[in-house]
């Protein structure tokens, strides 16, 4: 029997395209990095409370806003968080009441927002040494206080180091594979501290992610073993934009628990100088440092971190500056009232309430070669 030459040709086009299909699939190269996509978020609805006396803000409940930080030209974004002493989101401040410089110059403030409830890139980056494991061990069982606020949009990558960093869990939207893993660490290998090398390699790794990232690094700061220094880690977060870390000191605890328990404290000069390091670190990115006093105070830590990340105000302002040079340009924010004195806060029965304004203190303007 004679087949149709059409037939034949469909037949060889078949066999040989599925063949080159399958070959080409055998070449894609595995999955890289995952890069976590843009999402839209829906503004938090505005409310009018009645108006306070003058010179002050009542403070009224609202929903926690979206943690996001870049910079565009000419537009610079500067995000802000107010905070009550016991860590409670300030809510409801309109733009009039915010002030924003820049080199010590005055700006224009195009539009302050809040946005509700975005998802958040979080990275746990945990000092884990075999010398103090059993205190270790409280502590990261309190870090359940964090993953457990996780919603099922949240990106979190679980980063342990000792002599070389490692990732125990890459960024995922399941909670329980964070806290499992957390659950199974139970045996350090090294006494060594990579902190340096660790927190570097983590950054960089974060700018191949985008949006707005969160690392929070659980550490005492001291640094016995990595490639690069202080200096050369200060002028790579000093570049970075879009990164802010939480730290928490375990020095202060890790220091208690060696004295209770018969073993040598370790060098106060070293304490200080590791705190100094975590609280650079924190400061410099428009995070915060914490150092409990005692085991029982990390999960409250860890809560507040959690609610911290989601709670912010979006200032928006054009620089006078306008000048592409790649400079390091300083900011600073404050709470003003009407007569130009700072804000007071007062709670609904009109009394005064101390406050902090967390956000990160600079920026680096973009470079444009002409």
């Amino acid at each position: 029997m004679h087949r149709h030459p059409a037939s034949l040709a469909l037949i060889l086009a078949l066999v040989f395209g599925l063949g080159a299909a399958a070959a080409f699939a055998q070449g894609l190269p595995k999955q890289g990095p995952v890069i976590i996509p843009k999402k839209k978020t829906t503004p938090a609805q505005p409310t009018t409370p009645p108006p306070p006396p003058p010179g002050q803000q009542t403070l009224k409940p609202a929903q926690k806003p979206q943690y996001n930080f870049s910079v565009n030209v000419p537009e610079v974004q500067i995000p802000v968080s107010v905070q009550l002493k016991d860590g409670q989101f300030v809510p409801n401040l309109p733009a009039k009441d915010f002030e924003i410089f820049e080199d010590g110059v005055k700006q224009t403030i195009d539009k302050v927002t809040v946005t509700n409830d975005a998802p958040m890139t979080a990275v746990l980056l945990v000092q884990f040494n075999n010398t103090w494991y059993p205190i270790l061990y409280n502590i990261l069982n309190a870090s359940y206080a964090f993953t457990g606020a996780m919603q099922p949009q949240d990106w979190v990558a679980l980063e342990t180091f000792d002599l070389k960093p490692t990732i125990v869990v890459d960024f995922t939207h399941n909670r329980r594979a964070i806290q499992a893993a957390i659950s199974s660490l139970h045996f350090a290998n090294f006494s060594e501290s990579d902190l340096f090398d660790s927190l570097s390699n983590t950054i960089d790794r974060l700018n191949g992610v985008q949006g707005h990232k969160t690392i929070i690094l659980i550490a005492t700061g001291l640094n016995t073993f990595s490639h690069i220094n202080f200096d050369q880690l200060r002028k790579q977060i000093a570049q970075t934009q879009n990164i802010t870390i939480f730290s928490v000191s375990m020095s202060f605890a890790l220091e208690e628990w060696l004295q209770e328990n018969g073993y040598t404290g370790m060098s106060q000069m070293s304490l200080l100088q590791g705190d100094n390091e975590m609280r650079y670190f924190a400061t410099a990115t428009g995070g915060r440092y914490y150092q409990p006093r005692f085991i029982g105070g990390f999960s409250d830590v860890f809560r507040d971190i959690a609610g911290a990340v989601r709670s912010q105000y979006l200032i928006s302002y054009v620089p006078t500056n306008k000048k592409l040079d790649g400079t390091r340009r300083n900011v600073k924010v404050a709470l003003v009232a009407p007569d130009g004195q700072p804000l007071i806060i007062t709670n609904q029965k009109q009394k005064k309430l101390k406050y902090t304004i967390d956000y990160r203190k600079t920026y680096t303007a973009r470079h444009v070669v002409e």
